[in-house]
């Protein structure tokens, strides 16, 4: 089993295991039926999931609580509704089936544990792991050294939000969306759409320029709110705003003299995703 997996579909070795991709939450479900046959190549997968589910159910766990229903297409064409469970979700699964294909999985996921472990007594460790992610993935290192940067200057916008009594993710999300919508005309989720991402981060797939502009309202934002103190989600959304009206103007004299976009479709992936939800409509 190789421990550098980056996604779950790399567990299975070639087994088809559905899944279905949802935009809001940002995650994908699979079916579980898929995952208990590549497990333990039972011959009658569903009865399978079905005695064991109420094992689990009796054990008190939380993996049959989260298991939604699904449409997914069947082997024979049709559209069904099926178990499915979010990354978690499958994860949890993964430990509560006693086959010894399951097995490496959970020593994988053993081996991640011990490294999370390993950083809290010595943070480094993460830091390197990063750096050694993105150098894997092609970047170079003075971009690496610049998105490095670049995070810790949210943390300092953040910091300052919260100094204004935001405390919440989606106010977090809400502000962020603010800045980006103002100078780009898309939200984060939106703007990932439009470049052709799911769980990927917006931020490692953006142009230089691109970067620049959102940093440049990302600062602005920070700066204004450090000397106005702004307190609560309206006041800190008029800041995000204005942040980002400077960051828009950054943009359109950046348009004006190169005359061509500042927004791109660009990525940095290797691969396109296949739209399966709009293939299950059709």
């Amino acid at each position: 089993m190789n421990n550098k997996l980056e996604t779950l579909t790399n567990l299975f070795e070639g087994k088809e295991i559905r899944s279905i991709w949802d935009s809001e939450k940002e995650d994908y479900y699979f079916s579980v039926v898929d995952v208990i046959a590549a497990l333990t190549e039972s011959k009658e997968p569903r009865k399978y999931w079905s005695v064991l589910k109420n094992r689990l159910k009796k054990e008190g766990s939380q993996v049959t609580t989260n298991c939604s229903q699904l449409k997914m297409m069947a082997p024979d064409g049709k559209i069904r509704m099926r178990d499915a469970l979010d990354t978690a979700g499958i994860f949890r699964l993964i430990e509560s089936v006693p086959s010894p294909k399951a097995e490496p999985f959970k020593m994988w996921l053993s081996s991640l544990g011990k490294e999370r472990i390993d950083e809290v007594f010595d943070p480094e460790i993460a830091a390197n792991r990063v750096v050694n992610y993105y150098r894997a993935k092609g970047y170079s290192d003075e971009w690496i050294k610049q998105r490095l940067i670049g995070i810790v200057d949210r943390f300092k916008l953040t910091d300052i939000w919260k100094d204004g009594c935001i405390d919440k993710p989606v106010e977090f999300a809400l502000l962020t969306n603010e800045i980006y919508q103002t100078w780009s005309g898309m939200k984060a989720n939106e703007y990932k759409e439009f470049k052709g991402l799911r769980k990927e981060s917006l931020r490692d797939n953006m142009t230089d320029v691109e970067l620049a502009i959102t940093n440049i309202g990302e600062l602005t934002t920070r700066d204004i709110a450090r000397n106005e103190h702004p307190k609560g989600l309206k006041e800190n959304m008029r800041v995000a705003k204005r942040g980002g009206k400077v960051a828009k103007g950054a943009r359109e004299l950046y348009e004006k003299e190169t005359k061509k976009s500042a927004i791109s479709k660009d990525n940095a992936l290797n691969y396109k995703y296949i739209d399966d939800n709009k293939k299950l409509e059709s």
